[in-house]
């Protein structure tokens, strides 16, 4: 017997359903390895000073095999910043800190600050990604092995970067004095804000503070102690987004819209405003080596022009 018109409208319908989720997935997997370059402007130095370019990595999610993204990082070389801000998460695999420290390469041998994220800490779990887009349970990823963090914060901190877990910094890039403060991960309640608290230094040309998840704790905190920007990491950018809408989640606290990008902060503040100011999150290079794909959000690394703001 035949099957009936209305059963072989579902066998089509369920056909044409299995064909556009392995098309959506193909692509997913495909936008996961399309890194881009972003370039962003920022009126943070003072006036008459030559503007200054200060490149943003996060969330690179390294692992030995990922040969495409270690040629592509090692190719930012070629950009010559002033400045590099690395934003955490850098390590997905026990042998991956020669593999981070080869694709920098001669960005190592610039001025350079770092914090860390809960993924150079611990090691990546096969997880249900369903669970990215659910309220935050406040279930943390720590009874997994242990990343060799203290080897990635000794390439680091050899090459002269400076380390900002909860602690202040100093440099001075191409004339220019920076006043830093930053933060260990605020997604494991490792931030010690009470450490860092405090007006920031008046005396330096810019005053830029770093964490890796920007939770709204940490951000009000920087901007109410008058830091010119603040760079972070961890939102992946919303990694699955709908186009025209944007991301669905941030996997912390800020808010959808801010997901990636530069914006002000509080986000209904301008420039200028008393306890405002700018903040920049990466959506970041990798992803879970569990769950490699991106829709509508390529990994990214942003190079920010500093320029002189307005007299």
């Amino acid at each position: 017997m035949s099957p009936s018109p209305a059963l072989r409208t579902l066998r089509g319908l369920a056909a044409a359903g299995a064909v556009a989720g392995a098309g959506l997935t193909t692509y997913a997997a495909w936008e996961a390895r399309a890194y881009t370059l972003r370039h962003v402007s920022v009126p943070l130095l003072p006036p008459g000073h030559r503007p200054l370019r200060v490149l943003h990595l996060s969330d690179v999610h390294m692992t030995p095999g990922q040969t495409r993204k270690q040629e592509w990082l090692r190719g930012l070389s070629r950009l010559e910043p002033d400045l590099v801000v690395n934003t955490g998460d850098n390590l997905a695999h026990m042998a991956s800190v020669p593999v981070v420290r080869d694709s920098l390469g001669p960005l190592l041998d610039l001025p350079g600050v770092f914090v860390f994220g809960s993924n150079d800490y611990f090691a990546p779990s096969l997880r249900n990604p369903l669970r990215y887009l659910l309220p935050d349970d406040g279930k943390r990823n720590t009874h997994t092995p242990q990343l060799p963090w203290r080897e990635l914060r000794s390439t680091f901190s050899d090459a002269g970067w400076l380390d900002l877990t909860n602690r202040h910094g100093a440099l001075e890039v191409a004339g220019t004095t920076f006043a830093f403060a930053g933060v260990d991960d605020p997604h494991l309640d490792y931030d010690r804000l009470e450490e860092v608290r405090g007006p920031a230094d008046p005396a330096a040309d810019v005053r830029l503070a770093v964490a890796h998840a920007p939770y709204l704790r940490v951000l009000d905190a920087f901007a109410a102690d008058g830091y010119d920007a603040i760079i972070a990491g961890h939102t992946h950018g919303g990694q699955v987004c709908l186009p025209g809408v944007g991301a669905l989640t941030t996997n912390c606290d800020l808010e959808p819209a801010r997901a990636k990008g530069l914006h002000r902060h509080p986000a209904d503040s301008r420039d200028g405003d008393p306890g405002s100011t700018w903040l920049h999150v990466s959506a970041g290079l990798g992803t879970s080596p569990y769950a490699r794909i991106r829709v509508a959000c390529r990994p990214e690394a942003t190079l920010l022009t500093l320029t002189p703001r307005r007299s």
